[in-house]
């Protein structure tokens, strides 16, 4: 490999060829500032402000996009250089609704702590900012896109290609095609758009004020559940280390903010793989529809409808454990208690914005309530600590009410991609064959490639399974099963990067050394789990004994099960042939 030898602000420095200018400079402390730049994203250099000077070169160039070559002697704090960058601001800001202290992303907005750096608190240039709608048409994601910087961020991370480039010069923006309001487009709701947005123009929909008004109803008795990734990733919006569990923490949090019970949706992710791997044995067993795909991820559910409508037959017909949590909290919770179950406000704290999406789902009310009556992200739960002025880093840490918050080892690692899928497997082999399983940890699905393979040998036959996350390697694996190609009989996929650990609800500044920090970190809980087998739970096996009866029985297909339907959204080009 070969090295170059380069000066930056004075100071020395060897770096591998090949390495950009703002590479290099964060090696020697040495802080560029960014906009459109992201660690994992491709470099699009389009935004300028990383603008720095180059000895003998009669322009600037951008740090982020430029390698470095040996004897360059850069600047990045001349007067050129910050009369560029501050002119870089001043032109954003003069096109950008000025309502810092109203903006969901105060604080946290990296617009905002770049004037924050160059003491600009207002444009030198005449404000003229765009007259545009904000759409709230989905009740996952809103876009506000008057403050749109068209940084491109959120057009490469949009795994459906949804959002895309539309007009030119001052007309340029960044839209879903023609215009449309996400909810009439195939959008999965994923929110990945939101986690790299750097300023306010697409954020979680925020329905915190509906918790709190629940909670202040002294008629309504509130329960929360708790989604496994989100143990390992709100310590970040209190300044903790990445991965950091929580758990106990956050229970002591929330019991303080005033919901009757906190409970666990690990028990839920328990109850999911007892009847899904009942119904992969049934599949197996009885000839049926294979590979059997995992139905827990709701971006990746909104997909298969949206995109691959005659493979929905290959889809498990469990419901998520969210959803699963909320038709027991309506049934069999309140009959426990002796609460009337229309009293019951049910609120899940999860890492997702489709989540959201999914709680709204006409099917989801099989118990004749709705199964979840709000889902709050990670960002979101996060913000009703802070403002019930809750020190989250020392409060005394506080264990799961009974029965619902009773969970497993096999629970918790829902949170990381291939998680359900060891889960299910630590269950299907000793279901199957009546004996314990010597090795609880299937490395071969853990990690964040793409798609991932494993086999088990379960009565003689070997059993293939795949997992897959992030929707291009999902369709990578439905373009083999419709092509004939797919060998494998049981298939997890996740619709986010990493599974939901980096769900689109978590907190900002989310990367893959995070996501890999809170994967480690997931399986540390499960490795101290006294229980690592979802059918070992004992809340679970009595809830079927008193409750349910069986898994895949008549009271848990119509409460744990649903259907999933195509949601083709044909496009109307009437009006442009109208105007042609």
């Amino acid at each position: 490999m070969k090295y170059c030898n380069v000066i930056i602000d004075n100071k020395e420095i060897t770096v591998p060829e090949g390495t950009t200018i703002l590479e290099a400079a964060k090696k020697i402390n040495i802080n560029i500032p960014t906009l459109c730049y992201h660690p994992d994203l491709s470099i699009k250099a389009n935004c300028r402000i990383c603008s720095v000077e180059v000895k003998g070169k009669n322009k600037l160039v951008a740090a982020c996009s430029t390698p470095i070559w040996d004897g360059a002697k850069i600047v990045t704090n001349s007067k050129l250089v910050r009369d560029m960058q501050k002119g870089v601001l001043e032109l954003i800001l003069a096109n950008h609704p000025q309502d810092c202290l109203r903006c969901i992303r105060n604080g946290k907005c990296e617009l905002q702590k770049l004037c924050e750096i160059f003491h600009i608190s207002k444009s030198n240039l005449e404000d003229e900012v765009d007259a545009l709608e904000v759409d709230s048409s989905s009740p996952s994601i809103v876009r506000d896109h008057r403050k749109c910087i068209k940084c491109n961020r959120c057009l490469e991370v949009c795994q459906e290609s949804i959002l895309s480039h539309a007009h030119r010069s001052i007309h340029y923006s960044i839209t879903p095609a023609f215009e449309r309001k996400l909810m009439d487009t195939l959008c999965v709701f994923c929110g990945q758009c939101s986690s790299v947005c750097p300023v306010g123009a697409i954020y979680e929909k925020d329905d915190t004020q509906k918790v709190w008004d629940a909670i202040h109803n002294k008629d309504k008795h509130v329960i929360v559940q708790i989604a496994p990734a989100v143990r390992v990733s709100i310590g970040d919006e209190f300044g903790m280390d990445a991965g950091k569990k929580v758990t106990g923490k956050l229970v002591a949090a929330l019991r303080r903010i005033g919901f009757d019970k906190v409970f666990d949706t690990d028990f839920a992710a328990d109850l999911t793989i007892m009847e899904e791997s009942s119904e992969l044995l049934y599949r197996i067993e009885n000839g049926k529809t294979l590979p059997m795909i995992t139905s827990c991820s709701p971006g990746w559910i909104n997909f298969i409808e949206g995109n691959f409508e005659h493979l929905l037959k290959y889809l498990s017909t469990c419901k998520s454990p969210q959803q699963m949590f909320g038709a027991i909290s309506k049934t069999y919770y309140p009959k426990i208690m002796n609460i009337d179950p229309s009293s019951i406000f049910t609120v899940s704290i999860m890492p997702c914005t489709a989540k959201k999406y999914e709680a709204t789902r006409k099917e989801m009310n099989s118990s004749g309530f709705r199964d979840i009556d709000v889902v709050l992200t990670t960002r979101e739960i996060a913000r009703m600590i802070k403002s019930s002025c809750i020190d989250f880093e020392g409060i005394q840490e506080e264990e799961f009410d009974t029965p619902l918050g009773i969970s497993t080892g096999a629970g918790v690692i829902f949170g990381a991609t291939g998680g359900v899928m060891e889960a299910a497997l630590r269950s299907v082999y000793e279901i199957a064959t009546g004996m314990a399983l010597n090795n609880l940890e299937f490395i071969g699905v853990r990690g964040l490639e793409g798609i991932k393979e494993a086999s088990i040998n379960i009565n003689g036959n070997t059993i293939k399974v795949a997992v897959a996350h992030g929707l291009d390697n999902a369709k990578k694996i439905l373009e083999m099963i419709d092509k004939g190609k797919c060998d494998y009989t049981f298939i997890e996929i996740m619709c986010c990067p990493g599974g939901c650990i980096g769900g689109g609800g978590q907190p900002i500044g989310t990367t893959l050394e995070i996501k890999d920090k809170r994967i480690q970190s997931i399986y540390k809980v499960d490795e101290e789990m006294p229980i690592r087998k979802s059918h070992k739970n004992p809340a679970v096996l009595k809830l079927y004994e008193d409750f349910l009866g069986k898994p895949l029985g008549n009271l848990s297909h119509k409460l744990l099960h649903t259907n999933y339907n195509p949601k083709n959204k044909d496009y109307d080009f009437s009006q442009i042939y109208e105007l042609n």
